[in-house]
C-alpha cells in the first residue's frame, strides 16, 4: 500500500482527523504528504522533551551528573527516566479549583504565581523508589529539567528554545504562553475544547474538577496549562516540517551526548539520553526501523498523536504528526497504525 493510501486509510478508520508526514533521507527532503496542510500547527506534546529540553540540556551543557537538591537522583537520572519519581501527578487539580480566574483571559500575575506554586510542588514530590532501580517514564523529571535550565541560564524556557533551537534552525515552532498569547496560527490541529481534558486511559478517577470551555490552540496537557503553557515536558507547537528539520539536525550531530546514543542499562529500559529507542517487540517505529546497522534509532512520541524517529544508520528522519486525541483520549488506534507508517516509508524509499 502506498503512503498516500495508508494515510487516507488512517483518516477513514478514524485513527486521526488530521495528519502530516515529513521525511528526510540522507539530508534530502523526500516525502511531504497528509490531509493536513504543510503549515498546519500541531501540539507536539512530549516531543517537547527532546526537541526543547534534551536539546537545551546539551546546548547549555547543564551539569547532568549534578545531584538534585530535593531528591537522591541526578539530572542524568531524569533524562533516562530512572529517577524514581512518579510517572504523573494531577498538579492542575488544585490550581483549577482554587483559581477559576485562570479561565478569564491572560491573567499574567496569577499565572506567574500559579506556575511558581506548581514547580515548587513538583520539586517537593517524593520518589517512589531509589534512583536507578527501574525505568519509569516520568513527566515530573522533565518538568524539573525545564526548571533547572531556567535556573542555570536565568532565562525562561520559551526564550531559551527560541534562541538556541528554533532561531538557529529557522523553525516556526515555539511555546504558546497563555499569559501572553501569540496570534492564532492560520491552521492548527485541534486537540480539545474543555479543561481539564478527559482522563487518559488509566487516569480515571485521579481528579475531580468540573470541565469548563477552554480556548483554541492552547496546550493540551493540563499540567503544562497551569505552568503557563511552558514546561520541560510539554508545550511546544510546530509543524511536521519543524520536527523533521530538528531531527535532521540531530542526525547531523548538532546535539549529541559525549558517549553517543547509548541505551540505558537500567532494568526494563529502552531509554537513551532524553530520547527513546525501539522496543524489542511492538516498536512504535515498526520492526525494521533502526535495524540496519550498529547505531540503531532514536525517537520520541507525543500523547496527542505526534512522533519523531531517526534511523541513524539509514540517515532517515520521519516526523509523523496527528491530532488523534481530538477523537477522544481513549482513541488509541495510532498505536497499531504508527508502525505501519514507518514500514511504509521504508518501502516507499526502497530501503531494506
Amino acid at each position: 500500500m502506498s503512503l498516500e493510501a495508508l494515510l487516507q486509510r488512517g483518516l477513514d478508520e478514524q485513527v486521526y482527523p488530521l495528519a502530516r508526514l515529513e521525511v528526510f533521507h540522507r539530508g534530502q527532503h523526500v516525502r511531504s504528504l497528509g490531509n493536513a496542510p504543510a503549515d498546519c500547527v500541531f501540539d507536539l506534546a512530549s516531543v517537547t522533551k527532546v526537541m526543547s529540553t534534551t536539546a537545551l540540556v546539551l546546548d547549555t551543557q547543564l551539569p547532568v551528573e549534578a545531584p538534585l537538591t530535593h531528591a537522591r537522583a541526578t539530572y542524568l537520572d531524569l533524562l533516562f527516566h530512572r529517577s524514581g519519581l512518579p510517572a504523573f501527578q494531577p498538579y492542575f487539580e488544585r490550581e483549577l479549583l482554587d483559581h477559576p480566574l485562570l479561565f478569564e483571559g491572560p491573567q499574567p500575575e496569577l499565572r506567574s504565581a500559579v506556575r511558581r506554586s506548581v514547580l515548587e510542588r513538583v520539586a517537593a514530590t517524593p520518589q517512589d523508589r531509589a534512583a536507578g532501580l527501574q525505568s519509569v517514564y516520568s513527566d515530573l523529571g522533565f518538568i524539573l529539567l525545564g526548571a533547572a535550565l531556567e535556573a542555570s541560564t536565568a532565562l525562561p524556557l520559551d526564550r531559551l528554545f527560541n534562541e538556541r533551537v528554533a532561531g538557529p534552525l529557522g523553525l516556526s515552532a515555539g511555546f504558546r504562553r497563555l499569559s501572553a498569547p501569540p496570534p492564532l496560527p492560520a491552521v492548527f490541529a485541534n486537540t480539545g475544547s474543555t479543561r481539564p481534558r478527559e482522563p487518559a486511559p488509566g487516569q480515571e478517577g485521579l481528579w475531580n474538577v468540573p470541565e469548563r470551555p477552554t480556548g483554541p490552540c492552547e496546550v493540551d496537557d493540563d499540567n503544562a496549562w497551569v505552568l503557563d503553557g511552558v514546561s520541560g515536558h510539554a508545550g511546544l507547537f510546530g509543524t511536521a516540517l519543524d520536527v523533521a528539520r530538528f531531527g535532521q539536525a540531530v542526525l547531523e550531530g548538532r546535539w549529541a551526548p559525549a558517549v553517543g546514543w547509548v541505551r540505558d542499562a537500567t532494568p526494563g529500559s529502552t531509554r537513551t539520553f532524553g530520547f527513546d529507542t525501539p522496543s524489542t517487540e511492538g516498536a512504535s517505529c515498526g520492526q525494521r526501523f533502526g535495524k540496519r546497522g550498529p547505531r540503531g534509532a532514536i525517537g520520541h512520541l507525543g500523547f496527542t498523536g505526534t512522533s519523531l524517529w531517526i534511523d541513524l544508520d539509514r540517515e532517515l528522519v520521519v516526523a509523523f504528526l496527528t491530532n488523534r486525541v481530538a477523537l477522544g483520549r481513549a482513541n488509541i488506534r495510532i498505536r497499531a497504525f504508527r508502525p505501519q507508517v514507518h514500514d511504509a516509508v521504508l518501502d516507499a524509499l526502497k530501503l531494506e
